[in-house]
Formats: structure tokens, C-alpha cells, sequence
């Protein structure tokens, strides 16, 4: 068996491999950020090379790194979740080294949770993260009524909000941009940060044409994994990301990821100058169902004031680019009008 392990980091990622016996095989590799697809493909060359010597290669990701698992899984790689109580402590900024991550596995493979392809990077963690969000639920509702939470307004308008998560991500968010375009359509989209610092013109297009930007963190942690510093930085990189690359004061809206929280995360939350927004309609695109079941699973949940929650990151998005212009359609032919997150109406607010 080998053992591969991938760390994120402010500006890329890290890739170490260790044998069965936890000792280094090779130096270790480092990709810029928006280089996942060259990180893929060394790991399952480094995959077919055990093959032939008859090993097999596991991957591990830590909760904190919600960006390639879906592309590793895509392409036919074995990919497990170490938790933060398998791990030492993670430094300020990054995950844990990719070494550590790869020795959790070595040392103990039972420890690591498997990642399916469809399943989700938080796979085996459901009830734990359905448990936190119910108990945060007086919480939320205070920030909603406040204004600090978009979530479930309702409205007697027929508008609602397309939204995309873990951008950019070429060539799918071009791909989106472009069947937006056709249809004259405002959409927001929640950008990774790590994502961002690499692909600027994709920013630069959606500002141009209108369109929200918004955070998404940098990393597309588990919230509830980190603490308050790592989730203040989480948020603060990204918004620097995204204003250097489209100008600005910096995105002022933000969703976690998964929509992890605890009311802990909450309380942290409300001490920062942005406003959190979840979704109200979510067809599950990132899990490729076919591009016919997410249109007609957005379709049968609109309502008014409804946030659609779309990806253009996260793996191939091609599903959701063939769903949206039938999503498009099917809701201007039920008479829905389209608003960005910021023009949709809110407690004592009118659309903008």
C-alpha cells in the first residue's frame, strides 16, 4: 500500500507520498492554486505506477479542504477524510502538512473515513452536522430577523436567486457565464479563495456582466472544524482574493460550506462585517444526478424569494450547465424574474 497525502496552503497545494512503513517515497510536490487538474493527473500517474508493482494508492484530505476530493474521486482515485482528532495541529493558515496526512492513513487506515464519488467530503459526518445545525437554530433565526442571515424570506414576488458555489472553476464557469449571458439572467456566485487567486479573467467576466461575487471561504472547510482565528482568515484571504482581482470594498455576503455551523460559529459570525446566506432550493447537482433531474429538481422547489443553489466548482459541472438554460426556462414560463442575493427583498427590505 501507499499512502498519499494532499495539504492546501495560501497559495496551492502540497502532495507527499509515504510507503507502507510511513517513510517518504520521493520528494514531495507542490501545485499553484488552479492547478488541480495537474495535481490529478500526477496522482493517478503515481497510481498507475504503483499498479504495476502491485500497490495500491490511497489519498487522504482533512475536513478543512473541500476543493479537490470531488475531482479525485471523479477521476478514479481512492480518496479518504482524516478528521482533526487523527491529525496534530493544524498552523495558522493550511492544513496539516501533506506527510502528516498521509501518515494518519498509514498508521492506521481504519482511522480515515472513504470518500465515494457523489458521497461528499463530509461522508460519515451527517448526523454530527445535522445535530450542530439544529442546535443553532434559535441562533440563525435571531440573524435572519437582523438581517445578518438570507434564508427563507418570504415573498409574495416572483423573483428568485440562481446561485453558484466553489468557483471558478474552468471551463465550467465559463461555460455558465455564458448561458447567463444568453438569457440576460443576474446570478451571485460564492467564490473559493484558493479557486480565485488563479483565475482572475473568470472574475473579471462575472463583475463585468454584473453579476454578485461573493466568499465562499478559502478552503471550503467545515466550519465547525476550525477556530476563530482560522475562520476570520478563511474569510478575510478570500475577500482580499476577490478585491484584487475585480476592485471594490470586498464581497459582503458569505455561505458556509455545507452550511456547517454551531452556534459557536454563529457567535463569531456575527462579530464580522458580513452576512451570511444559505439556500432554500437544492437539486444536489454537485452529486451528478443528470442534467434532466437537477432542472426538475429546481423546478418543483422554486418558490418565491427561493435561493437556487447551483456549482460551477467542485469537479465536472457539465450536468449543471446542461440543466440550467431548461431551469431558466422552465421558471420564466412559471413567471419567476431573476435577482441577484443583494436585490432579492429581506426583512424590511424592497427589491433593489
Amino acid at each position: 500500500m501507499r499512502y498519499s497525502g494532499v495539504a492546501w496552503t495560501g497559495v496551492g497545494f502540497e502532495v507527499a507520498v509515504l510507503d507502507g512503513a510511513g517513510r517518504p517515497v520521493g520528494p514531495a510536490a507542490r501545485f499553484a492554486a488552479g492547478r488541480l487538474g495537474s495535481l490529478t493527473d500526477h496522482l493517478l500517474r503515481l497510481q498507475r505506477e504503483f499498479a504495476r508493482a502491485g500497490q495500491h494508492l490511497v489519498t487522504v484530505v482533512d475536513s478543512t479542504n473541500g476543493v479537490v476530493d470531488g475531482a479525485l474521486t471523479g477521476a478514479g482515485l481512492t480518496v479518504y477524510r482524516a478528521d482533526p482528532w487523527v491529525l496534530p495541529a493544524r498552523p495558522a493558515f493550511g492544513s496539516v502538512a501533506a506527510a502528516e496526512l498521509a501518515g494518519a492513513a498509514a498508521r492506521d487506515l481504519g482511522s480515515v473515513v472513504r470518500l465515494e464519488p457523489g458521497a461528499g467530503t463530509l461522508a460519515g459526518r451527517g448526523t454530527e452536522m445535522v445535530a450542530d445545525i439544529d442546535a443553532s437554530a434559535a441562533d440563525l433565526e435571531r440573524m435572519r430577523l437582523a438581517g445578518r442571515c438570507r434564508w427563507a424570506e418570504p415573498s409574495e414576488l416572483p423573483v428568485v436567486a440562481l446561485t453558484f458555489d466553489d468557483g471558478p472553476n474552468p471551463p465550467y464557469t465559463g461555460r455558465v457565464l455564458d448561458v447567463l449571458d444568453r438569457y440576460g439572467v443576474p446570478a451571485t456566485f460564492f467564490c473559493v479563495g484558493l479557486h480565485a487567486l488563479a483565475h482572475r479573467a473568470e472574475l473579471e467576466r462575472m463583475a463585468t456582466a454584473g453579476h454578485q461575487i461573493a466568499n465562499h471561504t478559502w478552503s471550503h472547510p467545515y466550519l465547525p472544524d476550525l477556530s476563530r482565528s482560522e475562520l476570520v482568515a478563511q474569510l478575510e484571504r478570500t475577500d482580499q482574493a476577490l478585491t484584487a482581482a475585480v476592485g471594490g470594498e470586498g464581497p459582503r455576503m458569505f455561505r458556509p460550506p455545507y452550511g456547517g455551523r454551531t452556534p459557536q460559529v454563529l457567535s463569531w459570525l456575527r462579530e464580522l462585517d458580513t452576512t451570511m446566506v444559505l439556500w432554500d432550493v437544492e437539486p444536489a447537482d454537485w452529486s451528478m444526478p443528470g442534467a434532466d433531474a437537477i432542472a426538475a429538481a429546481v423546478l418543483a422547489q422554486a418558490r418565491p424569494g427561493a435561493l437556487i443553489l447551483l456549482h460551477d466548482g467542485g469537479g465536472d459541472r457539465s450536468q449543471t450547465v446542461a440543466a440550467l438554460p431548461a431551469v431558466i426556462e422552465g421558471l420564466l414560463d412559471r413567471g419567476y424574474g431573476f435577482a441577484r442575493v443583494d436585490g432579492l427583498p429581506g426583512p424590511g427590505r424592497t427589491p433593489s
